[in-house]
């Protein structure tokens, strides 16, 4: 049975950095806020829970993490609405997807207490790092490694659970072009592709690299079987507009189950727009194309949000998407989810915690 302490013993900075901090031109992932959250894992028990100042840790080369890969991450994001209140989006989601990551790596779940308890204190003392300029928003990192000190592979005993943040503006800036990757593969049946787990992305990274030298930013996965059926785009889900039908590939063990895709998919369905979740081929988004028929392709994740997809790359063609403003849909969902996070509009689905 794992327990944990519910005491979050809290050490402020003895002087903040956010006088350093230009609100207008924030990049992605490169400021981090004044604390972070830590809590470690021994004899089958959370303690040791703390707020410190945003520092480096010292760290063993024998780190079980280092070479056996025990790490496994989460991303949401806080807003700030008109009266300058932070909102949270959907935490409760990405606690329930954690524990769904711990479970497949052999990892100790997070109790759902420690969670919420230890994400708000640390937003609530950093409140003042959320921006509120358009675009931008509080990036928060929660994840978990290993920590034995130990070269075996075995699951490890002890494990660091962390909790970050970082102001941030948008992760892309303008439309993206996607590569179909038909070689390489993200995830395969029985694996752990539904898992946020740090080594589904340092697979991606060659196979990405390669596209970005020949002009795309961004790759869409295929099925490890034939390379026809489309998976994800990157670090996002991807969703099609075909003939006013919004289609996105059925979650499995192959596909991370995306919050933002969830939150697209129920507006979608609260507005009356039909919806399919079922495999899509490439040689159908292709046809479509061909047909006049697909009017919108795009990226949704806790990153990017909605990213807009301009071209995508396919046996030396790239079939080119009418232009963003034209588009009825990602454009809506977009606004609406922005609205909702801020505040603006009802939260009707009691997405939004305030803090």
């Amino acid at each position: 049975m794992i327990t944990t302490a519910t005491r979050i013993d809290v050490k402020k900075v003895t002087k903040s950095r956010l006088s350093e901090l230009d609100m207008k031109n924030l990049t992605f992932g490169r400021v981090f806020s004044d604390h972070m959250f830590v809590a470690d894992f021994a004899n089958g028990q959370w303690d040791e829970a703390r707020i410190v100042p945003y520092d480096k840790m010292p760290m063993s080369p024998s780190t079980s993490a280092l070479h056996y890969g025990q790490t496994i991450f989460e991303g949401l994001k806080a807003y700030k609405n008109d009266k300058g209140e932070v909102l949270v989006s959907r935490p409760w989601a990405n606690h329930k997807r954690l524990n769904i990551s711990c479970e497949r790596m052999a990892m100790p779940i997070v109790p759902e207490e420690l969670f919420m308890e230890s994400l708000s204190m640390l937003v609530k003392l950093d409140k003042d790092w959320v921006p509120s300029v358009p675009n931008s928003s509080l990036y928060i990192r929660p994840f978990m490694f290993s920590t034995d000190e130990y070269i075996g592979v075995k699951p490890s005993e002890t494990y660091r659970f962390i909790i970050f943040t970082a102001p941030v503006g948008a992760y892309y800036t303008a439309p993206i072009r996607v590569l179909v990757e038909t070689n390489y593969i993200r995830a395969v049946e029985g694996g752990i592709g539904y898992v946020k787990a740090a080594g589904n992305y340092g697979r991606s990274l060659f196979p990405t690299q390669l596209a970005q030298q020949r002009g795309y930013q961004q790759i869409i996965w295929t099925d490890a079987r034939n390379h026809r059926f489309i998976e994800e785009s990157g670090t996002m889900n991807v969703m099609f507009v075909i003939d006013d039908i919004l289609i996105t590939p059925p979650l499995g063990d192959t596909i991370l189950a995306g919050i933002t895709r969830d939150s697209v998919l129920t507006l979608a369905r609260d507005w009356g727009y039909r919806v399919q979740e079922r495999k899509i081929s490439i040689d159908e988004v292709v046809d479509a194309h061909k047909k006049g028929t697909l009017q919108e392709a795009f990226g949704a994740g806790t990153a990017a949000t909605i990213a807009h997809i301009a071209a995508i790359g396919f046996e030396g063609r790239d079939y080119e998407l009418p232009p963003v403003e034209e588009r009825i849909f990602s454009n809506r969902v977009s606004r609406e989810l922005d609205d909702i996070r801020r505040g603006k509009i009802a939260d009707r689905h009691s997405w939004m915690l305030k803090v």
